[in-house]
């Protein structure tokens, strides 16, 4: 066992990512230190460290009252820890029956290295047939999709629900976004049988991408015409742009007493989403499906630790495709601060961006 210089991906102000780092220690022998392989960047979450949007730089989340409280930052820069995308290999340590060599996957940020206390810490160790830079998904991604699928089961069929995806067998579904949480979102949908699987994005180059994966892609306004021409409106809708015009349009898409899933993270304002329109006079539900939380009275049933299976699962059979589709950029981790700045500045298209370390 030996020290180490560990090296994290940050942001030290807004539109500046850096590089910070610390020395770690050699870890007991309970634990299982992690060389990173590969790291996934999250648009939704990550550039709004970047532009400097993220609500934690302007307010702060107090947990008692379960609320912002305005004009109190929670966070400043520089942020030196972000991401939650990460798969590694173990290199000391054995804890559980995972031996040295093993990959697993879990969210410890774009780090060069990470020790899992598995007492405290969440991880998956990866089986052999999956490609470990799929692992990205597994910790935190994958899971994200998996409980907006789960919140639709627990609108349709109830708390009960044994199996992902069960309401949506045999039935059409929609989706909002071709990010990646809206492409996991519908491979899930896929896995379960529905009838039909729509996915919505002004993207050519990411309709394009979902057309490749089996999927049914069309713009937001084509989408609409679509659920109300073939399905006299859609049951619900998963809506995963953050954008509150997609959230109205996904509205517009329902039929009466529908639900829009939202799985969205918006930050700023919504002055798109008029409440008075199809929200008002069909009767609909907006349902948070924050991966937080599993929907209520599921917790027996259902966490995070089964929506990861859940994931490593659809990994196993659809893992080649998703790993030609989805994953647009591989971009060494010594490069990672100039390639975000190039990200922002020339916006090229892209769905996953993957930091890899070796």
């Amino acid at each position: 066992m030996s020290h180490r210089h560990v090296r994290s991906l940050g942001f030290e102000a807004p539109g500046v990512p850096f590089f910070a780092g610390y020395d770690e220690g050699p870890p007991p022998p309970w634990e299982l230190r992690i060389d990173t392989l590969y790291s996934g960047f999250s648009a939704g979450t990550e550039l709004t460290f970047m532009k400097g949007t993220n609500p934690y730089l302007h307010s702060r989340w107090d947990e008692g009252r379960r609320g912002f409280i305005a004009g109190e930052a929670g966070m400043h820069y520089p942020v030196p820890f972000v991401g939650y995308m990460e798969v590694g290999r173990v290199s000391e340590g054995e804890a559980r029956g995972v031996p040295t060599g093993s990959v697993v996957a879990g969210a410890w940020g774009h780090k060069s290295g990470h020790t899992i206390d598995p007492g405290r810490d969440r991880f998956f160790p990866l089986p052999p047939s999956i490609d470990p830079i799929l692992g990205i998904y597994v910790g935190q991604m994958g899971p994200i999709a998996a409980n907006g699928i789960l919140y639709a089961d627990h609108e349709l069929v109830g708390r009960d629900c044994t199996r992902l995806g069960a309401s949506l067998a045999g039935r059409p579904v929609l989706v909002f976004g071709a990010g990646v949480v809206g492409f996991f979102t519908a491979l899930f949908a896929q896995a379960a049988g529905a009838s039909e699987v729509v996915i919505a994005d002004p993207s050519p180059f990411r309709r394009l991408r979902a057309e490749t994966l089996g999927l049914l892609a069309m713009t937001e306004d084509e989408a609409i015409d679509h659920a109300k021409a073939r399905w006299k409106g859609a049951d619900l809708v998963f809506q995963t742009r953050a954008s509150g015009e997609s959230l109205h349009n996904a509205m517009k898409a329902l039929r009466p007493h529908g639900t829009v899933i939202d799985l969205a993270f918006y930050q700023g304002g919504a002055d798109a989403v008029r409440l008075g329109e199809e929200f008002h006079h069909n009767w609909l539900s907006i349902r948070c499906a924050q991966i937080g939380r599993v929907p209520r009275g599921m917790e027996q049933l259902w966490d995070h630790e089964r929506l990861g299976r859940e994931t490593i699962a659809l990994l196993e059979s659809r893992g080649a495709e998703i790993r030609q589709q989805l994953i647009t950029h591989v971009v060494p981790f010594d490069d990672a601060p100039g390639f975000l700045r190039t990200l922002v500045a020339e916006r090229p298209e892209f769905i996953q961006v993957v930091f890899a370390y070796e």
